[in-house]
């Protein structure tokens, strides 16, 4: 049986396109375009083109940065659901300041299906916080946006006071805060009892804050971290659970010493 590898070519493409919404992208604007055919270890499966193949059938789909190529610089590449996205195709969205949204999964998403996050900043975050407020609701959960309202310069202790405050009261499951450096809302919102904020510049930090010290609000510097990168930071911090009971003996201990000092002011 012969196969017609051009032809499944130009419909990959065309799904491709219809996908992303590009279906009016003119025929010249792809010269660049190539459809690379590997040979897997799995044979070839004849199948109508109505039949197609989904993504859950196949596996999840690569994005690479090759992925982008249609995309004008500073615009927005809409990943397929369950994407895995490579290194490459990140760094060349951050360089080209290329928004990459990507769509939860029952493989991706936290395990609490919904979660209500709280999200405030100050001036200087502001512009990272009412991007992460948009990322928030693209994972599939309730954001609830605490100011600051616009770039006028305000005091971050307020807004991170006031995050710390809709989690530990059990008004929101997560909190999010965003300044400057992202130092010294960490600082305001650990002084709020029942908080445990921590500064994270990275996923591997992210991860770690919940896993092992139990973090319930995130802090972000809008100087050290670009969108890609704090949108990776928060999607790990709300999907990472909790650790083993060796971490939540030492959380206990953190709190131990909040009640300790608190009985002291009463005093």
């Amino acid at each position: 049986m012969s196969l017609d590898l051009d032809a499944i070519a130009r419909r990959a493409v065309q799904r491709a396109l219809a996908e992303r919404g590009l279906e009016g992208v003119p025929r010249e604007a792809l010269a660049g375009v190539h459809v690379v055919v590997e040979r897997t270890g799995e044979p070839l499966r004849p199948g109508s083109e109505e039949e197609g193949t989904s993504s859950s059938e196949a596996g999840r789909e690569l994005v690479t940065e090759r992925s982008l190529a249609i995309v004008p610089d500073g615009g927005v590449y809409r990943a397929p659901d369950g994407a895995l996205i490579t290194p490459a195709a990140r760094e060349a969205a951050e360089r080209r300041a290329i928004r990459i949204v990507e769509r939860a999964t029952s493989a991706t998403r936290p395990r609490s299906a919904h979660l209500r996050v709280a999200l405030g900043s100050d001036h200087g975050g502001f512009a990272l916080k009412r991007e992460l407020v948009v990322a928030v609701r693209e994972f599939g959960h309730t954001a609830v946006d605490l100011g600051t309202r616009d770039e006028n310069a305000v005091d971050y202790p307020d807004f991170a006071r006031a995050v710390a405050e809709a989690v530990a009261s059990g008004q929101c499951d997560f909190g999010i805060c965003v300044d400057g450096a992202g130092i010294g809302s960490a600082m305001a919102a650990n002084k709020v009892p029942g908080a445990r904020a921590a500064a994270c510049y990275d996923v591997a930090l992210a991860k770690n804050a919940r896993e092992h010290n139990y973090a319930n609000v995130l802090t972000l510097g809008a100087k050290f971290v670009s969108l890609g990168k704090a949108v990776d930071i928060v999607r790990a911090f709300l999907g990472t659970q909790e650790g083993e009971e060796r971490h939540a003996r030492r959380v206990a201990k953190i709190s131990d010493i909040e009640r300790r000092y608190a009985r002291r002011l009463e005093d």
